[in-house]
């Protein structure tokens, strides 16, 4: 909704005040330098990625619609959780985890948090580090290590539409120029064109550096920023399991442990003190209520 509303405001105040200053939008309209403009900035897109930065950029656009990927009650189901995680495996030991673990789809624990459980990004994040406590082989130092390594290596991989993005944004305005000077070059080389008829033709050559410019900072680039917030959401996610199973496995308590988790995460979705402490409650009274 706020793309929507965002794009309808730049094209309201554009168009808007050209008329307001006395212009007609039919001027605007010059489908050659389209065809220039739009056509050079796709062929650099695909020239500059192979196909699997094609796929990935073009995967993300139907994603950009949501305002966050990740909001505050999510985080929350999150905390939650990681709190269910933690205490079965320090009342009951991490081996009871083992059938929720390799069977997530049918786990009672998972099921309660279904935006979690159909999320793949932090649903296999989870899984995968429960499955190397379970082998009990590595130590807290490896581990960290290894959570280090595969979020960078998924913001790596989550950036490169996020850069093909702002690199359309970046060419679309020296196309737009490209796109003019085309035009004033045919301006200029009709022959036998008088001052009244070689004006007009110099004017539509211009809308080319306008539609460039317009494009680029009204439409692309507002696309690839809003791209970069939702990686740095999703990886903000996957800071806060990490900080509370590497607490976990230093030995802290459960809502110690969460505690931990909550501070890694923004301003805006971070769960006050007082909202963790009541969702963890919740979580206890709950799980008290299933054993008995």
């Amino acid at each position: 909704m706020l793309i929507l509303l965002g794009f309808i405001a730049i094209l309201v105040s554009v168009f808007g005040g050209f008329m307001l200053a006395g212009g007609h939008l039919s001027v605007l309209f010059q489908p050659v330098e389209f065809i220039i403009i739009f056509g050079a900035g796709f062929g650099a897109f695909l020239a500059s990625n192979n196909g699997k930065g094609v796929k990935a950029t073009l995967a993300i656009l139907p994603k950009l619609r949501r305002s966050t990927r990740y909001d505050k009650p999510t985080c929350m189901a999150l905390m939650a959780l990681l709190y269910e995680i933690l205490s079965k495996a320090r009342q009951d030991g991490i081996m009871a985890l083992e059938a929720d673990i390799e069977s997530p789809g049918e786990s009672e624990l998972f099921g309660r948090y279904p935006q979690l459980r159909d999320d793949p990004l932090v649903l296999d994040f989870i899984l995968d580090y429960l499955r190397l406590m379970l082998s009990g082989n590595m130590d807290v130092a490896e581990i960290e290590a290894l959570m280090d390594h595969e979020i960078e290596t998924f913001e790596h991989e989550a950036e490169i539409p996020v850069n093909s993005l702002a690199m359309v944004a970046d060419g679309m305005p020296a196309f737009g120029i490209v796109a003019a000077v085309m035009g004033v070059v045919h301006a200029l080389g009709t022959e036998g064109l008088e001052p009244d008829q070689l004006g007009p033709l110099i004017a539509h050559a211009m809308v080319g550096t306008f539609l460039g410019i317009l494009v680029a900072y009204g439409f692309v680039a507002p696309l690839a920023t809003r791209a970069r917030h939702q990686v740095a959401e999703a990886i903000k996610l996957l800071q806060c399991v990490k900080v509370t199973m590497l607490a976990h496995l230093s030995g802290y308590a459960p809502q110690i442990s969460v505690e931990f988790g909550r501070k890694a995460l923004f301003s805006s979705e971070r769960p006050s003190f007082e909202e963790l402490d009541r969702q963890v409650r919740d979580v206890r009274g709950a799980a008290r209520q299933e054993r008995s």
